[in-house]
């Protein structure tokens, strides 16, 4: 058993001090909520340009090729960067060209950074919703005058975004997480405080402390991620006509 391991009291003190704990948990908090300011900014604006880029790849016809190329080239430069490394090319890069009406905010660039690489991955995520609607769909829409825009509008996007809302929060799980890597950019959020104060106690429980922080907002919503998918499962089994 670990607990009557000999490295257990000095594993225990070094992770586990409820001294250090309570006295770190105000502080790491606070910066916490910065992690919470950037996922929401982030996500608000990932949600609307991700369904934007999946749209546009899913246009017909030789007439909007240029904006499926770049759709497409934007998905896949996007993705294949490790999301680290554009914070830093972001966060370090952009202020140091002292652009004139440029911003040099690190909170911002980071936030970028997070908007740029997971808006490629949710962009994904909308064109599978938008593919697996069967073209009857656009087809009955069409047939009953509407255009091929109020079609996407009205009948194919919505029944879209309800089949993807699982896959979704799944990547909104991993941009919460993510938010932490803006801490490398000198913004104060959990991670890095966490680092300032096991620096001033020599301690690793303040880590702990920021655990415990993104698993009070990472379970919840792993949780309603699985709810989501029992009740589509659910709808569908009878839908089918199958027992549940």
């Amino acid at each position: 058993m670990i607990v009557n391991s000999a490295g257990w009291p000095a594993f225990k003190e070094a992770f586990f001090n409820g001294k250090i704990f309570r006295d770190s948990f105000g502080e790491i908090a606070s910066a916490f909520l910065v992690n919470v300011k950037i996922f929401c900014i982030a996500e608000a604006i990932i949600l609307v340009t991700a369904l934007g880029v999946a749209v546009i790849r899913s246009l017909q016809g030789p007439v909007f090729f240029p904006l499926r190329l770049l759709a497409i080239a934007y998905a896949d430069f996007f993705r294949g960067i490790p999301t680290i490394l554009l914070v830093y090319l972001l966060g370090f890069g952009i202020p140091a060209l002292q652009l004139s009406g440029v911003p040099t905010s690190t909170f911002f660039w980071g936030t970028v950074a997070l908007v740029l690489v997971y808006t490629a991955y949710v962009s994904e995520v909308y064109r599978a919703g938008i593919e697996s609607v069967h073209p009857s769909q656009g087809a009955a829409a069409r047939s009953l005058g509407l255009t091929h825009g109020q079609s996407l509008r009205y009948v194919i996007i919505p029944q879209a975004v309800r089949r993807v809302i699982p896959p979704l929060l799944n990547d909104f799980i991993g941009l919460q997480k993510d938010t932490a890597l803006v801490g490398v950019l000198g913004v104060i959020e959990a991670f890095n405080q966490t680092q300032i104060d096991q620096a001033a106690t020599f301690n690793f429980t303040p880590g702990v402390v920021a655990a415990v922080l993104f698993l009070l907002i990472t379970i919840p919503l792993t949780r309603l991620t699985d709810w989501l998918v029992s009740r589509d499962r659910r709808r569908l089994l009878a839908a089918a006509g199958a027992p549940v």
